[in-house]
């Protein structure tokens, strides 16, 4: 077991007690050494043995600036702080703390908004282009003011004019297009036509005239018509340079509509030449060449187009004038007479 160490001591004390307690030399030579034993403090007094003094209350001294605040005055802050908090104060911070989000939204989508505004206004841009081109167009500043007809060989282009001069001033996007189909049914003469529109003020006019293929004996004289049978106008006595068409069954025949696919097919410069065309069936449509009175057999109108080459290329080689017929029924085997 290890014995206490002694407590420190000053030096004076140290000595004192070092004179005291040593023997004489002869004596301390003779007796063993007597282990020292640590002094012990002086016990305190118990707190009834304290004497009493009276309590003098004092102010609490303010903090200093850089103390810390303990938690019992943090506790008597808040409640002061709490005592002193309205109801604006509270509205203040609120309205504060609602502000600084919406900072922050604006901050983190400031991107999203300037591509909205972008595709807005471009949106916005397109929107009022169409709508400006729009009101331009169908305003008078396109109005029409000129009427041009292309196509016209045998109508006169004055009439046609006239006709339409009704759409003069009307914006071009709002020309009434089954006006204009009213006037143009008085030309027979037009098998087809349309429109075309030139901003600023020009109306386009095309037509396509029917192809007369011959003179028709009625009771009425002489009716010129087209492929299709349309009656385009009627004489008295034959127009010169118009062959005369003999068909069994009038123009409402298989035979007639040969007889059309026939002509329609010749060159211009052989189908000047027809005076007469006659077919009692569609498959014997037969031409007769004025001047020399020679016939070409053309049989059915099958094949029309190469007949039609094979037909001028004979008569290239072998003229009319020295040739009673042509046969081209079979335009593989071309028959000359």
């Amino acid at each position: 077991m290890r014995r206490p160490s002694p407590l420190p001591q000053s030096p004076a004390a140290s000595r004192g007690t070092a004179e005291k307690a040593a023997p004489p030399r002869a004596a301390r030579a003779v007796e063993a050494p007597v282990p020292r034993t640590p002094e012990r403090e002086p016990e305190e007094p118990t707190p009834d043995e304290r004497p009493t003094a009276p309590v003098i209350p004092l102010a609490s001294p303010a903090p200093l600036p850089d103390a810390k605040p303990t938690a019992e005055d943090t506790t008597t802050n808040q409640g002061t702080d709490a005592a002193d908090v309205g109801f604006l104060d509270v509205f203040k911070a609120a309205r504060a703390r609602r502000r600084a989000l919406r900072a922050e939204i604006r901050r983190f989508t400031a991107r999203q908004r300037r591509r909205r505004a972008v595709w807005l206004g471009v949106a916005a841009s397109v929107l009022l282009l169409a709508l400006g081109t729009l009101g331009a167009a169908y305003s008078p500043l396109f109005g029409v003011e000129k009427i041009t007809v292309v196509g016209a060989q045998q109508l006169a282009v004055a009439d046609i004019t006239d006709a339409l001069s009704g759409q003069l001033g009307t914006p071009l996007p709002l020309v009434d297009e089954s006006a204009i189909k009213a006037e143009l049914v008085a030309f027979p003469l037009i098998e087809t036509y349309a429109l075309e529109a030139r901003p600023p003020h020009e109306l386009v006019v095309r037509i396509v005239e029917r192809t007369p293929i011959g003179l028709i004996e009625t009771r009425a004289g002489y009716t010129l018509v087209d492929a299709a049978g349309v009656a385009l106008s009627t004489t008295a006595t034959p127009s010169p340079g118009t062959p005369l068409l003999t068909i069994t069954g009038g123009v409402d025949s298989e035979a007639f509509a040969a007889a059309g696919q026939v002509m329609r097919t010749l060159p211009a410069e052989i189908r000047a030449q027809v005076t007469a065309v006659a077919a009692s069936t569609p498959d014997d449509v037969t031409l007769e060449l004025g001047g020399t009175n020679t016939q070409v057999v053309w049989g059915s109108a099958e094949e029309s187009a190469k007949k039609a080459l094979v037909l001028q290329s004979t008569m290239a080689a072998r003229p009319p004038a020295d040739v009673s017929s042509y046969d081209v029924s079979s335009p593989d085997a071309v028959v000359v007479r």
